[in-house]
């Protein structure tokens, strides 16, 4: 990713590398722990709430650029990035919910497929090359979040559907966990989210751990795009199935689909070449192919009044569990043989369909 070379350039002691990733995640993890707990989205136009945090969150990332930045004000862009990505993400799904009474699995499909083609793509810029001026990719992705910020004010106004909260209202998310459909909903998400995140930063060493293990070459950029990206047209091909089936049954058979690979992953890697990439492009599908219908089921859930809060609150605390699934598996890494590091992304399905085992009302 752009990010390597981008902390290569700092003239610093330690592996900034890391901190810079994690300053992001932090960034996400206390913005929308701050929208939700003062039901921003729910309180002010979603459309003027993106159009701001795009603003913002481009200006942050364009400030890296900044010469002689300190190593504080670098890390700080990195967390307002973070920071304002959640009134982006969270709020599109807002949006979403605000215009689709029936359907909603369907619009959030191709939201987070969208989502998901955006987290393959530093991959397949790897692979062209394209990134190997950071700048360039740090100006072009700015730009980029400026214009979708403005085209989403402009032609995005406020949803038939939505109702929004006259005043602030700071007890709304324990009023949300005493619904019992949202709870069970955000539990289901929670299990999804400790697979999906750690899952996706090691697809890189997956596959490289598979070609030392079997001796050969493979483009492992291109083929993270690949298995990464192909989430995008199982998450559209679920939300049309969400229409015939319902979300629960979808998202409860992707995670059963991608608890089977977790727990038989050290034997994918003593596969041929073509089987154990067509299984790893299956994990691909399924891993993230629940997200948009647990994300219905939690706008379905919620009044609303508080849709946009309670899809906040769930992407919070979702994005901190992927932090020690991510952490466990590096810990992992270092005590057990690497093919085995990956049967533990197991648990977070397993509890999801166990938690999502009875009908939502």
């Amino acid at each position: 990713m752009v990010i390597d070379d981008f902390a290569a350039q700092l003239d610093v002691e330690f592996n900034i590398l890391g901190y810079l990733l994690s300053a992001v995640q932090l960034g996400f993890i206390i913005g929308t722990l701050t929208f939700a707990v003062f039901t921003v989205v729910d309180r002010f136009s979603p459309s003027k709430v993106f159009m701001v945090s795009a603003l913002l969150g481009a200006l942050c990332n364009l400030s890296l650029l900044i010469p002689e930045s300190t190593v504080l004000n670098i890390l700080t862009a990195r967390f307002g990035t973070g920071f304002f990505l959640a009134g982006i993400y969270p709020v599109g799904m807002k949006i979403a919910s605000d215009y689709y009474k029936n359907g909603l699995g369907k619009a959030l499909g191709y939201l987070v497929g969208a989502l998901v083609l955006g987290t393959a793509l530093p991959h397949l810029l790897k692979h062209i090359s394209w990134n190997s001026q950071y700048a360039t990719v740090i100006q072009a992705t700015s730009a980029l979040a400026t214009i979708g910020g403005l085209l989403v004010f402009l032609f995005v106004p406020n949803g038939p559907y939505r109702k929004p909260v006259a005043k602030l209202q700071l007890g709304v998310i324990t009023e949300l966990f005493h619904i019992t459909a949202f709870r069970k909903a955000t539990l289901g998400y929670f299990g999804h989210m400790w697979e999906l995140y750690a899952f996706w930063g090691f697809v890189p060493v997956i596959l490289q751990t598979y070609t030392s293990e079997q001796r050969l070459a493979l483009p492992l950029s291109l083929w993270a795009f690949i298995i990464i990206g192909i989430g995008c047209i199982s998450c559209i091909l679920g939300g049309y199935t969400s229409l015939q089936i319902g979300s629960r049954k979808v998202a409860r058979y992707s995670l059963l689909i991608s608890c089977i690979l977790c727990c038989s992953s050290p034997f994918l890697f003593q596969l041929s070449k073509d089987f154990f990439l067509a299984s790893i492009c299956i994990w691909g599908m399924f891993v993230i192919s629940d997200s948009p219908q647990f994300s219905t089921m939690v706008a379905a859930a919620a009044p609303a009044e508080l849709r946009g809060t309670a899809l906040t609150i769930t992407n919070c605390i979702g994005y901190a569990i992927t932090i020690v699934s991510i952490q466990l598996l590096s810990y992992l890494a270092t005590h057990i043989p690497p093919t085995y590091i990956y049967i533990p992304l197991a648990i977070g399905p397993i509890l999801g369909l166990y938690l999502s085992r009875k009908q939502y009302s």
